[in-house]
């Protein structure tokens, strides 16, 4: 797993498996390992899945770059506290899932809170 600026302002966190290194066979499944992996959580709530993919191509004018097949976000809130009201800028979080022509990108923004991002890493690194 990177840890990657992304426009030099943005700190993700990012891993790309080729496809033959996994059991998935599309982001689908790839969302579905981690909705289980969310549900079993303790502190985590599911919120929904959004894609991206089918957003963005059903407007007008939109680009999408050839090589992806697919794009989605499963979006889910940690909210073991609430301390200030500026938390709510930084919540809820996401994990992006993106097919490409030959591997899957999968990446989340890094957020204000240490346990938060360890989590992610190990759902994301637990997939392979």
């Amino acid at each position: 797993m990177k840890q990657k600026i992304f426009k030099d302002k943005y700190h993700i966190y990012e891993i790309i498996y080729r496809k033959e290194e996994l059991i998935f066979n599309n982001v689908d499944e790839i969302i579905e390992a981690l909705k289980e992996k969310i549900d079993k959580h303790p502190v985590i709530s599911y919120i929904a899945t959004f894609d991206q993919y089918a957003h963005t191509s059903s407007l007008e004018g939109s680009e999408i770059n050839p090589r992806i097949k697919a794009a989605k976000n499963i979006v889910f809130c940690f909210g073991k506290e609430l301390p200030t009201p500026e938390v709510l800028a930084v919540r809820p979080r996401s994990i992006g899932v993106c097919e490409m022509e030959d591997n899957f990108v999968i990446n989340f923004l890094e957020a204000p809170n240490d346990t938060a991002n360890e989590t992610m890493e190990t759902f994301v690194k637990s997939l392979k």
